[in-house]
């Protein structure tokens, strides 16, 4: 469980005002979350929205299926179908999917490759 911040403690933390935090959530910028008796709280989550708002604009989802050989080609299908169901069930929006085919330790496949460069260069 993430840390609960009070508005005082996490405007500090921020570097604002307690003023600039209602209004922040007044305009949908940084909605506070409330306790049961509707008190403010922020958390590391609300943390990562102010201090990552750029990555996060730039995400995507991608979904990397691998077996290791051409004669598990049955397998790799399976697995693509099992992360289908599993990302429509759960409501995970994918903007890429890789099939590859090679073995795990062997580092030079192409595709895992490019995904890997395309997270180091953000």
């Amino acid at each position: 469980m993430s840390k609960k911040y009070k508005p005082h403690e996490f405007a500090s933390k921020v570097g604002v005002s307690t003023k600039t935090l209602r209004r922040w959530d007044a305009c949908g910028k940084l909605i506070a979350k409330r306790t049961i008796s509707n008190h403010r709280y922020y958390d590391e989550t609300d943390l990562h929205k102010l201090f990552n708002k750029t990555k996060e604009e730039n995400r995507k989802t991608i979904v990397y299926c691998r077996v290791s050989s051409a004669g598990q080609k049955d397998d790799l299908k399976s697995q693509v179908e099992a992360m289908e169901i599993f990302c429509l069930a759960s409501g995970v929006a994918v903007d890429e999917w890789i099939q590859e085919i090679g073995g795990g330790m062997n580092f030079k496949r192409k595709k895992f490759l490019s995904v890997m460069s395309r997270i180091q260069n953000g």
